[in-house]
């Protein structure tokens, strides 16, 4: 586990009073893994063959803690079992960073905590991905009354406005995943970035005196819609976090122990299960 402590942060672009009270905000990386997770179906790479526990990653999601609320980022594949294994009892929103199956696909497990919590859950999304939100699951928004469904309000946002979870402020920063728009999200001092390649100047503003950012690193060969290894560290480089962390990871890049001994100072693969937790923010 690892514990970092921080004084209060407040985003100069924020003029909500809500972001200068003190609060403490744990994050748990539920999945760190690229599309198809690791191991890989029948793959037998050193990566997928391996014992180290660092190198089993689930599909990639994050799950913001206040003492209060309970927020996760994106319900892929294997979000039923992120949340058994997390022991997660209460949610009290799902973010989506964009549409893809790996990062949608387990919504229908939310039918949990309809029951648990006695009704629907906050869903947030932009236009886009709600779009794709009813088409994949139809039966969700039919109004049959079929008994059992999941339950879910749809909150539509937008990449130039912040919202509030509970207590916990998000700013969306938009990036690009070739040519696809997807959302990363800057959380106090911690900035969250999933399956991007490019991102506008505009939206680097938002990044700018994050103490921790988290950046999506596939492999070390070229991708058409994602940072390579090489590609996420100049992003380091340039925003200069005090720590910072990679995520969506491929077998391609290697085994973690060994990945992690060619890394600077001040950055590190995450890994599934890894908590931070900053205090004061």
């Amino acid at each position: 586990m690892i514990h970092a402590r921080f004084r209060i942060f407040v985003p100069s672009w924020s003029g909500n009073t809500s972001s200068t009270e003190s609060m403490n905000l744990k994050f748990t990386f539920l999945g760190t893994g690229t599309s198809q997770g690791v191991p890989v179906i029948g793959c037998k790479c050193p990566v997928c063959l391996s014992e180290n526990q660092q190198d089993k990653r689930l599909r990639t999601s994050l799950m913001i803690q206040s003492e209060t609320t309970t927020v996760v980022i994106d319900s892929g594949p294997d979000f039923r079992q992120q949340m058994l294994r997390s022991k997660v009892e209460r949610l009290d929103g799902l973010i989506f960073t964009h549409a893809h199956k790996d990062h949608i696909a387990g919504m229908d497990d939310i039918r949990a905590y309809n029951y648990l919590q006695g009704g629907a859950i906050n869903v947030y999304a932009t236009n886009e991905t709600i779009s794709v939100l009813k088409r994949e699951f139809e039966y969700v928004f039919s109004n049959s009354g079929y008994p059992g469904i999941p339950e879910v309000n749809l909150v539509q946002i937008q990449s130039t406005e912040s919202f509030f979870v509970g207590d916990i402020e998000f700013i969306p920063i938009e990036v690009m995943h070739h040519r696809m728009p997807v959302l990363g999200f800057r959380i106090g001092p911690f900035t969250y970035i999933t399956d991007a390649n490019f991102i506008q100047d505009c939206e680097k503003q938002k990044i700018y005196g994050s103490q921790m950012l988290v950046l999506n690193a596939l492999r070390r060969e070229k991708h058409i819609s994602h940072f390579t290894l090489e590609e996420a560290l100049a992003m380091v480089e340039e925003i200069k976090p005090q720590q910072a962390f990679f995520t969506h990871i491929s077998h391609q890049l290697g085994q973690h122990i060994e990945v992690s001994r060619e890394l600077p100072d001040g950055v590190a693969l995450a890994y599934d299960e890894l908590v931070i937790e900053l205090h004061d923010c």
